[in-house]
């Protein structure tokens, strides 16, 4: 008897080199990485309205804008705001990137992998939209070039699809920073004094306090809270 249970009575499915390199890298970081989390509500009622807007007219493309492509530019333009928050850990000193490379969490048989959106700050959202979505099927058919998921400065994990209203994540080490994003979801608000229901999505930064003090963090959270609830300043 392996663990306690007896024989017979489960299945032992051996770990391939995916699932062992994830295992490790995940244990490694939960016991290394000082995590904290900090969660925010967004109201994304104007988001909603600017990505219809936006894909009309990118409909003739054929390119569809997501709400996570819309995340992923204003995660992008938050790091240039607040460039604290794009840093990672080493025990020579903290690396403060000059680019926001955006990793995207993508599950896939057998595991997790995370494709990156390089420079993510320069790019226009139609070009993020057709990137990520040719990095997630390449993803889920495990034809990705290593240096499409090595690397990155910053990781999104969008779990809101799946109706998940808020979690942390675990750091993907060495960045500093991982941001979870949960399910949009009407809710009561008070605005003005007066009850309304707005559409809103609770995120989660969970920071590598070696890297992104609270501090940092907050900041960063306010300035993707600005873009996110007004998306026309991610065009300004």
């Amino acid at each position: 008897a392996q663990m306690g249970i007896p024989d017979g009575s489960y299945d032992l499915i051996p770990l391939d080199g995916m699932k062992k390199t994830v295992a490790r890298r995940m244990s490694d970081s939960f016991r290394d990485v000082p995590h904290f989390p900090l969660t925010i509500d967004l109201e994304i009622d104007g988001l909603l309205a600017g990505r219809a807007k936006i894909n009309a007219m990118l409909e003739k493309q054929g390119v569809k804008v997501s709400v996570n492509d819309l995340v992923i530019k204003a995660a992008a333009i938050a790091l240039k705001q607040v460039p604290e928050a794009n840093a990672s850990y080493s025990p020579e000193g903290i690396a403060m990137h000059h680019n926001a490379d955006i990793a995207m969490a993508v599950a896939i048989d057998g595991g997790l992998i995370t494709p990156i959106i390089r420079k993510a700050e320069t790019k226009g959202l139609a070009q993020i939209a057709v990137e990520a979505k040719d990095l997630a099927e390449r993803a889920r058919t495990r034809k990705l070039k290593p240096e499409e998921f090595q690397g990155g400065t910053f990781s999104i994990s969008n779990l809101g699809m799946m109706g998940i209203k808020s979690f942390n994540s675990i750091i993907n080490e060495p960045q500093g920073a991982i941001l979870s994003v949960g399910a949009g979801e009407q809710r009561p608000v008070v605005k003005n004094g007066q009850l309304a229901i707005a559409t809103v999505m609770s995120v989660t930064l969970t920071c590598d306090h070696r890297v992104v003090d609270g501090a940092i963090g907050a900041r960063w959270l306010q300035a993707f809270k600005v873009l996110i609830e007004d998306p026309i300043t991610m065009i300004v």
